[in-house]
């Protein structure tokens, strides 16, 4: 249970560094390097909080390291959509007419889409090499770290006004 609480923890300060970076005054390119910078850390600290609750003999890891980057890489490009995403709503929020509202809607619902079947895919890959009860742990870790992270943007994120119909 407490490498649970480290991770919680560790996944905090990941969303506190996010906060900052997002808090900052300016834009542009140099807001975009510090996002860029920030991606990468939260990355490199998943890893490290993968390992650190997982705890693997040195011959399951050698055998799962290389299934996760694999993994990471994929599961990576599908934020990078949804992070793109995020952006092109709060770059035209409040100003979204219906019909770009709802194109917004379809592609959110297709990056969620493949973010599962990702997810899905690697369920047989990680258990070939380890035991089915640590591969329930990998994604419990995984999902708490991403519900910690997308808990912060969602109060960054604005909700577009309920207006009548016309």
């Amino acid at each position: 249970m407490s490498k649970i609480r480290v991770v919680l923890a560790l996944s905090l300060i990941l969303v506190v560094c996010a906060t900052a970076v997002r808090a900052e005054e300016g834009g542009g390119a140099a807001e975009d390097a510090s996002m860029d910078a920030l991606l990468s850390a939260i990355r490199a600290n998943r890893k490290a909080l993968v390992a650190a609750s997982l705890a693997l003999s040195d011959e399951d890891a050698t055998k799962f390291w290389p299934i996760y980057d694999r993994y990471q890489k994929e599961i990576n490009a599908v934020g990078d959509r949804w992070a793109g995403l995020v952006q092109e709503y709060t770059t035209a929020f409040p100003d979204i007419p219906n019909d770009k509202a709802l194109k917004l809607v379809e592609d959110y619902l297709a990056i969620e889409a493949d973010r599962v079947r990702v997810r899905r895919a690697y369920v047989p890959e990680f258990s070939a090499v380890l035991p089915g009860s640590t591969v329930a742990r990998l994604y419990q870790i995984e999902n708490k770290i991403d519900a910690v992270i997308r808990y912060d943007l969602a109060s960054t994120i604005p909700v577009i006004e309920q207006v009548g119909r016309k």
